[in-house]
């Protein structure tokens, strides 16, 4: 949500401070559906990418394709997704996961499922717990 209202193509669709490139950052992680939570952990907790598909071309040659078929306004909510064709239940993805390459595919819906990832196992490193 802040996405769609704190940036847009607009003159006061830019926030403000940039603070070191961080904001961009973050917007553009959060596109593509990942975003570093805990900075030095190695995970990047899941969110609702904006885009369809999108392909990065990794330095180490390999290619990773995030895809979101059904992705628009209405479906924001993860069902379930799959990481080079296996289901995929965990709330993050490591830097080393997407280092691998491959295809990670979302499938979105209206409403939350709320039986994917709710085993601890699937969490995310917490500083507090």
């Amino acid at each position: 949500d802040a996405m769609n209202k704190l940036y847009r193509p607009t003159p006061d669709g830019y926030c403000g401070d940039e603070d070191n490139g961080q904001t961009s950052a973050w917007y553009v992680f959060s596109a593509m559906g990942f975003y570093s939570v805990c900075p030095g952990s190695q995970e990047y907790v899941l969110g609702s990418p904006l885009f369809k598909k999108i392909t990065l071309n990794l330095d180490n040659g390999k290619k990773l394709s995030i895809e979101a078929p059904a992705n628009n306004e209405q479906n924001v909510y993860i069902q379930s997704a799959s990481l080079r064709g296996k289901p995929f239940n965990n709330n993050y993805i490591t830097h080393d996961d997407l280092l691998k390459g491959g295809k990670l595919i979302f499938n979105m819906g209206v409403k939350p499922n709320l039986k994917r990832g709710v085993l601890p196992v699937n969490f995310p490193y917490s500083i507090t717990q």
